[in-house]
């Protein structure tokens, strides 16, 4: 469990980075326009076997009648996915948070200055008038502290999704 906990803590400005960008891409969505929609059903192969009957393709009727349907569904989709990935990381960020600023006394403070305020560790040793060891241990107190935060949490989830 810590070492998902270190990677969140390691990770946590790039996590921040992609949940802007895909709020961003969320609140400006446009989706693939007309003419994408139908080069890729123009270029698109048919599925299965296929005996022509008639000299001149249904391909070009086929895509005039489906495309802006099928156009509809891809951004819809495409959506749903954006929005799934959104929700799922801002929830996975919202309990890190939490849990961060949940840990108690100086061990949070140092903490949080490492995450939120990305200090370095002689930043952060400075800030609070201790000694780089002091912020390691600080910091590996304040891990041990979110692993049991983050157990409660999961058990909390398999209970509700049990009962």
């Amino acid at each position: 469990m810590s070492e998902r906990i270190e990677k969140l803590i390691r990770d946590y400005p790039k996590l921040k980075r992609q949940q802007r960008c895909l709020y961003y891409q969320l609140v400006d969505f446009h989706g693939i326009s007309e003419q994408e929609t139908i080069d890729t059903m123009y270029f698109s192969q048919p599925e299965g076997e296929r005996v022509q009957t008639s000299g001149t393709s249904n391909k070009t009727a086929s895509i005039a009648l489906n495309f802006r349907e099928r156009m509809e569904r891809i951004n819809d989709e495409w959506y749903e996915h954006l929005e799934k990935e959104y929700l799922e990381l801002t929830e996975q960020l919202r309990f890190f948070e939490s849990a961060v600023r949940s840990v108690s006394g100086i061990t949070g403070e140092v903490l949080a200055d490492l995450v939120f305020e990305q200090l370095t560790w002689d930043q952060v040793a400075e800030k609070h008038y201790i000694s780089r060891r002091s912020v390691g241990n600080y910091r590996r107190k304040a891990i041990a502290e979110m692993e049991k935060l983050y157990q409660h949490y999961e058990d909390e989830i398999v209970d509700y999704m049990l009962s």
